[in-house]
């Protein structure tokens, strides 16, 4: 046989089909060969001196067989760069190794063609013809692009196209070694049982559903009477298990979306951020999750971010509860006892001789409580603006841009006093001020110095006047901020002149407007 098939080439090759004497077995591709046209040889071909020399091989015998001379079939057909024999071996490639592997297809051409080339070839002539399927020069009878290129012309074109790319491809640097593609199987993803390349699980959920239709058989006319042309009770069930199937198929479908929309498959990152989380808000997310079904991943981080914000919170405010029950008045003073607090629990408890509870004793100390890095930052010396204005009065108060954060009580983050002058209170006749602290007096830390003081001199617990506050609020907002004493007299329902007082107090501050 005279046809070896290079498939084996490395890309941008000459690569194609060669054909050889078999005599001599020289190679006689691009020139003119002699075939025998006799049935009992099979693609047996001989060059043009061992034909003329009357030699042969194997059954071939040629004094009877027919022959046929076979010249080479480099001449433009379709378009002016591509010749005959080039057309033939595109769409026998095309053939053999499937429409779109352009790159075995460019091997089987050879010619040094490369894949995009024979892919823009294909696409021009064949597929954006105006013959579709067939090109646009067809006919036989059109030779005008043969009058335009000439055999010769083209074929030496050919030579030199051949020889300068191979003389780019022997100076070009060497390619990279073929990887191996990462196959489609489940230890080829850090999920374990996850297969990327059919975007599929080993174990899919409801995983035996099919074994419930894999023998199920469907055939024309099949679960219909023919006397009554009703449905068969056999059909019935089938369509049921059909159903129930398609609704597991469905349910599959489901979780794939969920795990697909919120990267669950990025196991190491998703582990990374784990990490630096704390047990509980661990705990928290992942309590938090279901919800992830019902959500996209944005709205999902946004809830999750919410909700580790509010547990944060909580957090902050027990801890600042349990500082001012331990009579700790500021935040450097707490942050002070947590980090003493976490050093006592590290601590070995002392262990001795005459120490009954040594055996009840854990042998290791207790780990460190986990504390949220934003529960610290919400507890912070640095966090209230006006903590530090009250802590250095001779500051300078900090410009609107500086402050963060809502107002405290109703007043304003900045220092008062270089806001406004102070307001004086005058103790009502016959009337001993009230002394009040926190060992006798609930929710004092909520009032400011000036309510402190007002709440003192008429006798009003906290938690009543901040009531009375409240109403006031309220009615003023009705009116846009704007009250009458009268009206603020009837809302306090108490006594005329501490209802005044606590009137002209909020005029004085600027929480409302007098009319």
């Amino acid at each position: 046989m005279g046809v070896i098939r290079k498939k084996t080439v490395t890309r941008g090759t000459e690569g194609g089909l060669k054909y050889i004497c078999d005599v001599c077995s020289a190679d006689i591709t691009s020139t003119v060969r002699i075939r025998c046209a006799s049935p009992v040889c099979n693609d047996y071909d001989l060059c043009v001196p061992c034909f003329s020399n009357g030699l042969s091989s194997r059954d071939h015998d040629p004094s009877t067989h027919a022959f046929s001379v076979i010249e080479q079939h480099s001449i433009p057909i379709y378009t002016s760069d591509w010749g005959a024999d080039e057309e033939l071996l595109l769409l026998e490639g095309a053939e053999v190794y499937g429409l779109g592997s352009w790159a075995d297809i460019a091997d089987h051409i050879g010619g040094y063609r490369t894949k995009d080339e024979v892919r823009d070839h294909y696409i021009d002539t064949y597929i954006n013809s105006s013959n579709f399927p067939l090109p646009d020069r067809v006919d036989p009878k059109d030779v005008s692009l043969l009058e335009q290129n000439p055999r010769e012309k083209f074929q030496a074109r050919k030579k030199r196209r051949i020889e300068e790319r191979k003389e780019a491809t022997k100076s070009a640097p060497p390619a990279p070694p073929k990887q191996k593609p990462t196959a489609s199987v489940p230890a080829c993803h850090e999920v374990q049982g996850y297969m990327p390349g059919r975007l599929e699980f080993e174990t899919e959920f409801a995983n035996e559903a099919e074994e419930a239709v894999q023998h199920m058989a469907f055939d024309p006319g099949d679960g219909i009477n023919p006397r009554t042309g009703e449905i068969e009770p056999e059909m019935e069930l089938k369509m049921v298990v059909m159903d129930i199937y398609n609704s597991r198929l469905t349910s599959r479908a489901e979780r794939k979306k969920v795990i697909f929309e919120h990267n669950l498959l990025e196991y190491r990152k998703n582990a990374a951020l784990d990490k630096k989380r704390t047990k509980e808000e661990r705990d928290l997310l992942n309590k938090a999750k279901p919800f992830g079904r019902m959500m996209n991943r944005i709205d999902f981080q946004d809830f999750s971010s919410g909700l580790e914000y509010e547990h944060n919170l909580r957090q902050a405010i027990a801890q600042l509860q349990d500082w001012r029950h331990m009579r700790i008045g500021d935040l450097r003073s707490g942050e002070k006892y947590e980090a003493e607090k976490q050093t006592r629990a590290q601590r070995p408890a002392p262990t001795g001789s005459f120490d009954r509870l040594a055996g009840a004793r854990p042998t290791k100390p207790m780990p460190p409580v986990e504390t949220p890095s934003a529960t610290i930052a919400l507890t912070a010396p640095e966090l209230p603006e006006r903590l530090k204005s009250s802590q250095s009065p001779n500051s300078a108060a900090p410009t609107r841009a500086q402050l963060k954060g809502p107002l405290s009580n109703g007043t304003t983050n900045l220092n008062i006093s270089s806001q406004r002058s102070q307001h004086s209170f005058t103790p009502l006749a016959g009337v001993q001020p009230l002394k009040l602290t926190s060992d006798n007096t609930t929710d004092l830390q909520l009032l400011t110095r000036e309510e402190h003081e007002l709440c003192s001199i008429l006798r009003i617990m906290p938690k009543a006047y901040l009531a009375i506050k409240e109403g006031l609020m309220r009615e003023a907002m009705k009116s846009g901020g704007n009250l009458r004493k009268k009206t603020a007299k009837e809302v306090c329902k108490i006594d005329a002149s501490k209802s005044g007082r606590i009137f002209d107090f909020f005029v004085h501050s600027g929480w409302i407007q007098k009319i």
